[in-house]
């Protein structure tokens, strides 16, 4: 019988604060910037070195990196950093700490955790594709 009585004086402070009304709910304060707020910095197409940008599956946005110089032009590594990331939908969230791994067109890429801000290599031979994750605010 001193449960319910513990219970409602446990939750009575609770109560009474956001009985006041006098202040918003503790998420609200935390937040000062809109959810939808872009970061601060260049547009990620005028990156240095940078072809533009992919989505990954894991949500985040990779810059995908010049790559003409290993004989790769910015078209074909975009769409080959696009199509990997496609092939690995559903397999890496953005709170992952794993690497994934697929062949796509010959070419074997890797996803790095996202978690750790990896990005995505993609290898044949002797040329390689790179794509980093765009830095958040």
């Amino acid at each position: 019988m001193q449960s319910p009585s513990a219970t409602p004086s446990s939750s009575a402070p609770t109560a009474v604060s956001s009985a006041t009304g006098t202040t918003a709910p503790p998420s609200v304060p935390r937040s000062t910037a809109p959810p939808s707020a872009k970061p601060v910095g260049p547009p990620p197409s005028l990156v240095p070195g940078s072809c533009g940008t992919v989505k990954a599956a894991s949500g985040l946005t990779l810059y995908v990196f010049d790559s003409s110089s290993g004989g790769v032009d910015c078209a074909a590594a975009t769409k080959l950093v696009t199509n990997f990331q496609q092939k690995i939908a559903g397999r890496q969230d953005a709170a992952s700490n794993e690497a994934v791994n697929e062949t796509v067109d010959g070419w074997l890429c890797t996803s790095g955790p996202p978690a750790a801000q990896g990005g995505t290599t993609c290898s044949q031979g002797e040329r390689t594709v790179f794509a980093a994750v765009v830095p958040s605010e």
